[in-house]
C-alpha cells in the first residue's frame, strides 16, 4: 500500500472526519511506530506502521461494511454512550464484532433509516455540505398545519444558526408532512417546524441519499447490495 496522509488514514478508519483528524494530529495525540507526529503533511502505511490515537491502536480496515438499519426511538446514533444508554450498535447483536460507525445522526426520539459503515471516506462524502445529499423525513405534527405555513419552510426559515436552504415539502394530510432537506444541522427538522410554531410528535427518516427502508422492520438491519453501495459512492 502506498504512503498516504495521516488525516486520510484516520478518516478512512472511521475515527473522525478529515478536518477533525487534522486537529487530533496537531494536538499530539497520534503516534506512528511509537513516535508522536504533529505535522499535517506526514504520511504512513496503515498496513505496515503501527498508528495509535490516544494510545489506542488504529483498527486495520480490510473489508468495507455497509449496513442499513431502521432505528427505533430510544436509541442513540453513536457507538458508545457515557451514560450506558442504548445505541444503534446494540441493535446489531452481541455476535456482531466488526467496527462500524453511524453516518450522520438521528436524535434519541427520532427513528428510521441510518447507515452504518467502516468506510470513512464515504462517510465524509455523505455528510459534507458540498454534496447536498438529500434526506427525506415523515413528520407527524401535534396540530394541523397549513400550506401557507409550509411555504415558509419551502422558502428557507431563519434558525439560530442561520437561514436554512429551501426544503421540498409534500403534505400528506394537515398533520402529516414529508420534508426533504440536504443540510445536516443538529435537530434541524424539529427546529424548522418549531420556528413556525409547530411541535413534532413523531419524526422518521424514510430516505437517505436515494436509499429507502424498503420494507425493513423497525429495529432490523441489512447489508447493502452492490447496487445500493454504488448509489452511495456516486458522491465520492
Amino acid at each position: 500500500m502506498a504512503l498516504i496522509r495521516l488525516q486520510k488514514i484516520l478518516s478512512q478508519a472511521g475515527i473522525c472526519s478529515r478536518r477533525a483528524a487534522e486537529e487530533i494530529i496537531t494536538s499530539g495525540r497520534v503516534t506512528v511506530d511509537g513516535k508522536i507526529v504533529t505535522e499535517l503533511g506526514a504520511k504512513a502505511d496503515s498496513d505496515k506502521n503501527k498508528i495509535r490515537v490516544d494510545g489506542k491502536l488504529l483498527p486495520t480496515v480490510t473489508d468495507k461494511i455497509y449496513i442499513m438499519l431502521n432505528k427505533p426511538r430510544g436509541y442513540l446514533s453513536t457507538v458508545h454512550d457515557e451514560r450506558n444508554r442504548k445505541t444503534v450498535i446494540d441493535l446489531l447483536g452481541e455476535n456482531f464484532s466488526e467496527r462500524v460507525y453511524p453516518v450522520g445522526r438521528l436524535d434519541l426520539n427520532s427513528e428510521g433509516l441510518i447507515i452504518l459503515t467502516n468506510d470513512g471516506q464515504l462517510t465524509n462524502a455523505l455528510i459534507h455540505p458540498r454534496y447536498e445529499v438529500q434526506k427525506t423525513y415523515r413528520v407527524k405534527l401535534c396540530a394541523a398545519i397549513t400550506e401557507e405555513e409550509l411555504d415558509l419552510l419551502r422558502s428557507g426559515i431563519e434558525l439560530d444558526d442561520g437561514l436554512t436552504a429551501p426544503a421540498i415539502i409534500y403534505m400528506i394530510d394537515d398533520r402529516t408532512i414529508e420534508i426533504t432537506i440536504h443540510e445536516g444541522r443538529n435537530r434541524q427538522v424539529r427546529r424548522m417546524f418549531a420556528a413556525i410554531g409547530h411541535d413534532v410528535k413523531r419524526l422518521k427518516r424514510i430516505s437517505f441519499a436515494g436509499l429507502t427502508l424498503s420494507g425493513l422492520k423497525v429495529g432490523e438491519y441489512k447489508y447493502l447490495s452492490q447496487n445500493e453501495i454504488d448509489m452511495l459512492k456516486k458522491f465520492l
